[in-house]
């Protein structure tokens, strides 16, 4: 029996040895147990960047959609045919890293995280929940990061939340309430933050519009007029800035080993017709220099009929975007005049649309490097480019859409809620004529989360590119 007993004793210490082994050996000797909050700042800013301007995301989806972009080869996506696995980056690193990370700076206690670190965790979880909303449609909200299996929520319901969330990142936000570091990119300038939030705040003001005008109108009113101010300069531009390799801009890590992009016809076209001075920022000339014009990619061809508008003889998108450092430009000063211009044309604000309109071009003319007086006053004072009262749906739709030029996410959002310019679909594009207005939803959430997809699906309309969104009515 005692023999026994030893036995017993022997096996249970071995057992217990064995589990504090395997718990060291899984433990990585890198990693913190405790993660800090600058560096859950820093690796979510420069992760949202790479998701938002990445292939998945931007150049190989929605700046084909919007045609900014225009594949010369492997042109499936630019055909649209593409499947539920397609789209899977945005939600996977939306949810698992973004969401994940700044919901564990927003539950630090105020000894890890003061209450900037958790405005501007607000305010980035907001931004992230608006792309996968503007995407996708109806999304786990209220319930992600709660559940395994979240319930999802409709765009309205995301909408007005994401309101009321911004308002709380704005009475998180001060100066006096301590230092942030981590931050690249305001540099920890809580000022700038609180712009960044009214700006969002109004962005979103535009989205529910043509939904809730009154709910809209209130927001744009209380965005504008909130003390903090809104973007107000190129230098407040919410961007990331890239260095070099590795910590390069996605699309010039792609164009070193790759060469299956041009700049779309459509832009290129566009651009030609309003003699834009941004063109040359855009587009390279063709290699093939007896071509001696900017020529762009046609959308939506078969890889054979790409193939043959010639590698040499059309152009890739401008170095501006292509080089190591290029900057990330996520929420811009011309964005937000162009808003502003949209709130006054619609009566939500006092203000001249005009204006505000003429401020937001000259704003991201500025932006690409064109400064001239005489040349930006000629190109505001042409007839194609000045500001039509009766509609401003297409002056504001048009230079917006031109002004996003690279930021396929939001490019794509308000080109479907615009409605300008008018887009055709290429002539191999696989869904009958038209252009997608969404993208699928991951294929993973049928097999994971399938009640919830199921209700999504059921509410808003079969999973499908071409099922409109909430906010898109036209």
């Amino acid at each position: 029996m005692l023999k026994k007993l030893s036995y017993t004793i022997l096996f249970a210490l071995a057992l217990s040895s064995c589990s504090d082994t395997l718990d060291d050996i899984n433990k990585n000797p890198n990693a913190t147990e405790t993660p800090l909050a600058p560096y859950l700042l820093t690796g979510t800013l420069k992760q949202g960047a790479d998701l938002y301007w990445g292939d998945a995301n931007n150049f190989n989806s929605t700046l084909l959609f919007a045609q900014h972009w225009a594949k010369i080869q492997y042109t499936e996506p630019d055909r649209y045919d593409v499947s539920n696995a397609s789209f899977t980056t945005l939600w996977d690193k939306g949810y698992s890293t973004l969401i994940t990370d700044l919901n564990t700076i927003l539950k630090f206690p105020d000894a890890q995280a003061n209450s900037n670190y958790k405005g501007i965790a607000l305010t980035l979880r907001s931004w992230t929940f608006l792309l996968l909303t503007d995407a996708y449609g109806s999304i786990p909200y209220k319930e992600a990061g709660q559940k395994v299996t979240p319930a999802y929520n409709t765009q309205k319901e995301v909408y007005t939340g994401l309101l009321e969330d911004l308002k709380e990142a704005q009475s998180l936000l001060n100066p006096a309430n301590g230092s942030v570091i981590g931050d690249l990119a305001y540099k920890g300038d809580i000022l700038k933050w609180k712009k960044l939030v009214n700006s969002l705040r109004l962005r979103i003001a535009l989205r529910i519009s043509d939904r809730e005008p009154a709910l809209a109108k209130q927001t744009a009113i209380d965005a504008t007029s909130d003390a903090a101010g809104l973007i107000s300069s190129n230098t407040e531009t919410f961007q990331f800035v890239y260095t070099s390799s590795p910590q390069q801009n996605p699309a010039s890590a792609w164009f070193e080993t790759r060469d299956d992009f041009r700049i779309s016809k459509t832009m290129v076209d566009q651009l030609y017709a309003l003699s834009d001075p941004r063109l040359p920022v855009f587009a390279q000339l063709p290699s093939d220099a007896s071509v001696g014009k900017y020529v762009g990619g046609a959308n939506g061809l078969s890889n054979s009929d790409a193939n043959s508008q010639g590698f040499a003889k059309t152009s890739k998108p401008g170095t501006y975007f292509l080089t190591s450092a290029s900057p990330a430009v996520i929420a811009s000063y011309s964005e937000t005049l162009f808003n502003l211009a949209e709130a006054a044309a619609r009566g939500y604000i006092s203000g001249d649309a005009e204006q505000y309109y003429n401020n937001a071009i000259t704003a991201s003319l500025n932006q690409f490097g064109v400064t001239n007086a005489t040349t930006i006053s000629n190109y505001l004072n042409q007839a194609s480019v000045k500001y039509d009262a009766s509609n401003y749906a297409k002056s504001i739709g048009t230079q917006k859409w031109i002004a996003f030029f690279g930021q396929g996410l939001d490019a794509f959002t308000e080109w479907r809620r615009l409605d300008y310019p008018v887009l055709t679909a290429g002539p191999a594009t696989v869904l009958d004529g038209k252009i997608p207005s969404r993208l699928f939803y991951p294929g993973t959430e049928q097999s994971l989360n399938g009640a919830s997809y199921q209700a999504a699906v059921t509410e808003q309309g079969k999973d499908l590119l071409t099922t409109k969104l909430w906010f898109d009515v036209k």
